[in-house]
């Protein structure tokens, strides 16, 4: 039997090779994004600072995430995917090594603009990669991609407990993050040897292809014809893409959903704290349980396959509205409630992010595929970015409640929008 089944899984992992390693390294940039709300109460014991400024900090690094987003599109689109990926686990790598020793506050902003660089770049690289290797099941697999990604979020809140028990002068936070690092450089070395094992050849030929100063006499007509076939897009046919309604109107659904998700993921634990009355430990287990949804991805990127996706995408961003405002009404009735209204925002949150990507993909130009996908995620982290700070700002000067009332408007608004899609195209 063991010999019938151990090349059965050599060919299936074969043929997932690249999935399972892209997915890895996802796994690790969501877990460096989601290893720090979970912390934002000790970092403010460690620098001392307020929850507007603990927010903003988070912000930072989203900043620099978003930043990346369409840059790092438009150079796959020109050098391709696989080196991107490689330099973006390098440089979040460093950052999160450097973090073990001793910083001030400043010094602590700025490893996380290197951290938001270096994990922001991997979404976009990865989803290109995958929609080539994999072309008729992008649904399934960027589900499968964002779901094992979302494993970070799960396992951040636990290795924050964790890290806290870990004896000695250090904070354990520092060392946690320090490890971490270690793993990228693990995870980068895996990417090179199953995906690109000449990394340095591939860079050579791939920036020679794309070289302004390429010497176009000694090119066969086979070579001119495929330099042509892929020569750069000019920067205004992606902002060409907006000139489409549907386009557009799909992009300000996802804006207006990517602000509350992220509003949540940074302050669903102080939430839960301080207006739901809970235990850190019994937050922080919640906060694992709103990634732990996350396998409803699975099902709705399988979903989408079948049915098409603004059907599950409507579906999805709905319960994600009801849930957010079950859990503002809900705040005072105690953990049940708070439980369910968690597990409910997490399936719907989840479903809806690996069924977008695919929808963007279906809707992309070929040639503007990576650029345009990164210019959407830019406007999309972009929006993610402000809402810790703003969530903290109204926390701070009002409450934590009302803060949470506009996070479920503006998913709200998602909704409407996306119904409005079906419609245009019923």
């Amino acid at each position: 039997m063991n010999r019938r089944v151990l090349p059965s899984l050599r060919r299936l992992l074969g043929r997932f090779d690249i999935l399972i390693v892209a997915a890895s390294i996802w796994f690790l940039g969501k877990f460096i994004r989601y290893v720090f709300p979970p912390l934002f109460e000790l970092l403010q014991e460690t620098f001392a600072v307020s929850t507007t400024i603990i927010g903003w900090s988070f912000s930072l690094f989203l900043f620099a995430y978003a930043a990346v987003q369409f840059p790092s599109g438009v150079f796959c689109d020109k050098v391709g995917s696989d080196l991107v990926i490689v330099g973006g686990v390098l440089l979040s790598s460093v950052g999160a090594l450097m973090l073990l020793a001793d910083t001030s506050f400043v010094v602590y902003l700025f490893l996380m603009i290197i951290l938001g660089f270096g994990t922001g770049v991997h979404k976009t690289a990865a989803v290109q990669l995958l929609s080539d290797t994999y072309p008729t099941h992008k649904g399934r697999v960027l589900g499968i991609f964002d779901t094992f990604g979302t494993f970070g979020g799960i396992v951040a809140p636990f290795a924050v407990i964790l890290a806290a028990s870990i004896p000695g002068t250090r904070p354990g936070w520092r060392i946690l993050l320090f490890g971490t690092g270690l793993i990228g450089l693990a995870f980068m070395l895996a990417f090179i040897l199953r995906v690109d094992n000449d990394i340095l050849t591939t860079v050579r030929q791939k920036f020679k292809r794309n070289s302004l100063f390429a010497d176009a006499a000694v090119e066969t007509p086979a070579e001119s014809t495929t330099r042509e076939s892929t020569a750069d897009p000019d920067w205004r046919s992606y902002l060409q893409l907006f000139e489409n309604r549907r386009f557009s109107i799909f992009v300000i659904a996802s804006i207006c959903f990517a602000f509350t998700y992220q509003g949540i993921v940074s302050f669903l634990p102080l939430y839960l704290i301080q207006e739901g009355g809970l235990p850190s430990s019994t937050a922080g287990i919640l906060y694992s349980v709103l990634f732990v949804a996350s396998f409803s991805q699975l099902v709705s990127g399988e979903l989408s396959d079948r049915v098409g996706t603004l059907p599950v995408i409507i579906g999805s961003l709905g319960l994600a509205t009801v849930s957010t405002v079950g859990l503002i009404v809900g705040t005072d009735a105690g953990i049940v409630v708070l439980s369910l209204a968690t597990v409910c925002i997490g399936i719907g949150a989840h479903s809806f992010r690996p069924v977008r990507g695919a929808y963007l993909m279906e809707s992309l130009p070929s040639d503007l595929s990576a650029g345009g996908f990164g210019i959407v995620r830019t406007l999309l982290m972009g929006s993610g970015a402000i809402a810790p700070g703003i969530v903290g700002t109204v926390s701070d000067f009002f409450s934590f409640r009302l803060a949470f009332v506009i996070l479920a408007v503006s998913v709200g608004l998602a909704t409407l929008l996306t119904a409005m899609l079906l419609v245009i195209d019923n």
